[in-house]
Order: structure tokens, then C-alpha cells, then sequence
């Protein structure tokens, strides 16, 4: 399939479905097996995508819905190594099963649930992925036989992984820490290439304390020799549809684009279009992929609504190198609302070609 201008893409994760909560509940009271966990999430990946396909979205993703880190909103807690952790966050899954970490209790627990309630872990060891890695070129492989749609793998980055790990005495800092998921993410990447991946996105947190360079750096450490298109999404925080961080991308220009990004996947939507004079001022040459449906508003977006938008990113950014997706992962929203909004990206996107191509 050829790409039409100013194609529709998702950042990653999909609405679940609620009988994915329940499947994950029946896996904890021991009423599921690992092969009945396992055909649910195949079953979980086949409805986000076919809703992926149904709304008219043109580069899409399995939905994230094998990665347990959006599992707290079911109250679950799942059993491993002999431990019940709570999983809580993007990278939790992962957490479950790289060697060298464990948890550090939690010092908050009382009250309004906020960042400061994750799971943290301290290194305790080399950090070490099991021997089938992470999962995610697994994951994609699924995805890639059962769509005909352009496609996205999308993977953690070093900070990201790194956020919530305390370097302990076996790393001298947080960046250490971050060099080495650095390399565990290439070996990962290096499996998506093999797999047939041509755009991959990496998923990093603008967190404010780390220059914009620096993010660059550890992003091209991350994605040494792949020579596929790559997307660098920078993301402010969606639990519960709360931001963690300063939503601005200012302290990160022009620092982030030393990384080796082909393309830039910011949010612009819930923040009412801010900041698009940066792209005006530092985003020549290369893409975009623009947020332009509110993904923590939980009003539905309309048609009209996301192609004013897009008309307003048009103006800093040519059609030839803009890609239209939301704002964030509609991992915490329902699903209803995230089909809804992502027929509303489809149909804005729609109104908008047909304008350029009105012109040419």
C-alpha cells in the first residue's frame, strides 16, 4: 500500500478491550493458564488492529496490548520469580523479567495515586535481558502476519527504562544505567530490522533534567547501525491521563536534533498547538509526526476539530514531511473513546488532503 500525503498514524498503545482486564484477572486467580493469558493477548492484538484499520489509521501498531505496565487500573497484581509485584507503568512487563533489578518498597501508598506510587528498583547486578529478549520482535512478528497496513514498532528508550532504576553500587549514575539499556535496546532493534521493521519508534520522557543532547546521545547510542526509518516520540506522561513532566519542549531545542532521528513525534494537541515555532525555527528537513488529537481530554475530537489543527502544524511544516497521529498512547482510555478519536484523526485527515490536492 502506498502511503497517501499526510498519512494517519498512533503513537503505539490501544484502548483494551474489558474482557482484557478480565482475562488478566481469571490469569491471577489461577482460573487462566500461560497458553489461555497467551491467546487472549493474540485475540487483544486482532481487534486493535482491525479497529485500527476500521477507523482508516494508515501506519499502525498491535496496540501494545501484550505489555502489562496498564494493569493497575484492574487492581492486578501478577506473580513472578516468587515475588507479587504491582505493575504499574509502560515498562513494568519488562521490569518483571530483566535480571540484576529488584523492587525497592514503596514510600507512598495512602492517598490520590501519583508517580511518586510506581515501583522503583535498585541494581543489584548487571542488568541482563532473558535469552529470547524482550519480547517486542515477537511481538511485531504477530503483527506483521496478520495486517497489510504500513507499520510501527515501537520500543522504550534508555531513559525511559533507566527512570526508575537506582543505580545501587553497581552503576555510578543514572546515565550509566541508561547506556546500558542503551545497548540491551539495540540488540532489540537489531531483531526488529531482521524481522522486516522499516520505522521504528523510540519512546523517551521529556523529564526536564536532561538536556536535550544528552537524550540525543543515548538515542544514537540506541539506535547504532539500524538502518531503518526511525521516529523519536517525546512524551510528558499519560497515566490516568496525567502528565509527569513540564509540558514544554523548548529546553530540548536545538539539542535533540543532534539524535539520528528521521522523525519527530511531539505533542501538540493537549496543549492547544503550543510551541509550534519551534518546528517553524528548528524543524527544516526533517519529519514531523505531529499530535493532533487530545488523547487526555476525554471530549470526543471531531473531523473538523483535528483538521483545524493540522491546518495550523501546515503552517510550519510542509505536507510531504508531516505525519498526523495523537498526542500520546490511548493505553488509558476506553476503548469506545479511543475508536472514536481515532475515526475523528482518519476523517481530519481526509478533509485536509482533499484541500491540498484542491490546489495542485
Amino acid at each position: 500500500m502506498t502511503l497517501p500525503l499526510v498519512p494517519t498514524a498512533v503513537i503505539g498503545s490501544h484502548g483494551k478491550p474489558g474482557w482484557w482486564f478480565a482475562g488478566v484477572k481469571a490469569y491471577e486467580r489461577g482460573e487462566f493458564g500461560p497458553a489461555d493469558l497467551e491467546e487472549m493477548f493474540d485475540d487483544a492484538v486482532q481487534a486493535a488492529v482491525r479497529d485500527m484499520e476500521t477507523a482508516g489509521i494508515d501506519i499502525i501498531t498491535d496496540g501494545e496490548v501484550r505489555r502489562l505496565g496498564d494493569m493497575e487500573t484492574a487492581g492486578i497484581d501478577i506473580i513472578t520469580d516468587g515475588e507479587v509485584r504491582r505493575l504499574d507503568g509502560y515498562v513494568d512487563s519488562y521490569y518483571a523479567i530483566i535480571k540484576g533489578i529488584e523492587p525497592i518498597p514503596d514510600r507512598r501508598k495512602a492517598g490520590p495515586w501519583g508517580y511518586d506510587q510506581q515501583t522503583r528498583y535498585e541494581a543489584v547486578g548487571r542488568i541482563e535481558t532473558p535469552p529470547g529478549g524482550l519480547g517486542i520482535v515477537k511481538e511485531f512478528e504477530y503483527l506483521k502476519a496478520h495486517t497489510t497496513r504500513h507499520t510501527k514498532a515501537t520500543c522504550a528508550g534508555p531513559l525511559t527504562f533507566g527512570s526508575r532504576i537506582h543505580p545501587g553500587k553497581i552503576y555510578k549514575g543514572v546515565v550509566d544505567v541508561a547506556e546500558r539499556f542503551a545497548e540491551v535496546i539495540n540488540q532489540e532493534l537489531r531483531g526488529l530490522v531482521a524481522a522486516g521493521a522499516e520505522l521504528i519508534q523510540i519512546d523517551e520522557p521529556a523529564r526536564g533534567n536532561v538536556s536535550g543532547e544528552e537524550m540525543a546521545r543515548l538515542f544514537n547510542l540506541a539506535t547504532d547501525g539500524i538502518g531503518v526509518r526511525l521516529g523519536y516520540h517525546i512524551c510528558f506522561g499519560n497515566r490516568f491521563g496525567r502528565s509527569r513532566f513540564q509540558r514544554t519542549y523548548e529546553p530540548y531545542f536545538p539539542g535533540i536534533l543532534k539524535s539520528r532521528a528521521h522523525q519527530l513525534v511531539l505533542e501538540f494537541a493537549g496543549r492547544e498547538m503550543a510551541e509550534l515555532d519551534l518546528w517553524k525555527t528548528y524543524g527544516e528537513g526533517r519529519e514531523l509526526g505531529a499530535g493532533v488529537v487530545d488523547v487526555k481530554g476525554f471530549a470526543q475530537d471531531t473531523a473538523e476539530d483535528v483538521a483545524k489543527r493540522i491546518r495550523r502544524v501546515l503552517k510550519v511544516c510542509p505536507p510531504e514531511k508531516l505525519t498526523v497521529n495523537p498526542d500520546c498512547g490511548f493505553g488509558w482510555s476506553p476503548r469506545y473513546m479511543c475508536n472514536a478519536k481515532l475515526g475523528a484523526l482518519a476523517g481530519g485527515a481526509a478533509l485536509v488532503r482533499r484541500e491540498l490536492q484542491g490546489r495542485r
